[in-house]
């Protein structure tokens, strides 16, 4: 369920429909279906599944962290990726997380400015956001800001307590958190039941191959530890003695 081959299949029910939209356009529009990621731990599996994407002449909307201990969102390397991202008509928005913040009006001064920050220095206009983790406070709170999109405001979500799969609501919403697709699968009958459609993916459990959830987890763990034997290779000249005994041993953080 979490192979390039599933997601390119739910691709292609969505195409099949004509409701693609991206967040601007489903302001307008009575009927939508729009996809969205939240990108956590890995820049690297964004980027491949928007090559996913990009083959199949889709796109859609990646949210990015400022505040991420995972991934550096403006190293060099991850920078190149997210404006190639850009350039191949992804629309890329920030992910916004509370860290701890409860006062409504700190969060709305806090997204304004780090949108403000990732524009600056990405080099493109950033206009939407999501949140990371929202509380069903923040989630009640419905922000709308002058000239921005909240992923999460009532045009595109509906708020209510206890929903379950079957729930009716103004608005479809499909999550896969913790690799458990939430509220249904987006198949043929759940993508086609509703006229407004809200799907939502973690790019980081979405691989060639497909993984169970301990399997994804060891595989990015692996990739992680390896990319960070590479930045210190980079960095540190001392450090080329050592880096080969590293890689032997780049599989030991999985075991």
């Amino acid at each position: 369920m979490f192979s390039f081959e599933d997601y390119k299949e739910i691709i292609r029910i969505i195409k099949s429909t004509g409701l693609q939209a991206d967040y601007e356009e489903a302001l307008y529009r009575d009927k939508f279906i729009i996809m969205r990621h939240d990108v956590e731990y890995s820049v690297e599996r964004a980027y491949d599944l928007a090559k996913v994407e990009s083959s199949m002449d889709f796109t859609s909307t990646f949210f990015f962290q400022w505040t991420n201990n995972s991934y550096n969102l403006l190293s060099r390397k991850n920078r190149d990726m997210i404006c190639d991202m850009h350039e191949r008509g992804q629309n890329i928005g920030l992910h916004f997380a509370l860290n701890g913040m409860t006062d409504m009006k700190e969060v709305r001064r806090q997204i304004v400015k780090e949108m403000h920050m990732l524009s600056e220095m990405l080099g493109f206009e950033i206009s939407q956001f999501s949140v990371h983790r929202p509380s069903p406070a923040v989630l009640a709170e419905n922000i709308k800001l002058p000239g921005i999109i909240n992923a999460y405001q009532d045009n595109f979500f509906t708020f209510a307590e206890n929903v379950m799969e079957d729930s009716k609501l103004g608005v479809k919403y499909m999550s896969d958190a913790n690799h458990i697709w939430r509220y249904g699968y987006p198949d043929e009958k759940n993508i086609l039941g509703s006229d407004k459609v809200q799907i939502l993916t973690h790019p980081f459990a979405w691989t060639k191959k497909g993984y169970d959830n301990y399997e994804n987890y060891k595989t990015l763990v692996r990739e992680k530890y390896i990319e960070l034997i590479d930045s210190i290779d980079k960095e540190c000249k001392d450090f080329a003695e050592y880096k080969d005994s590293f890689l032997q041993d780049s599989a030991s953080p999985c075991k």
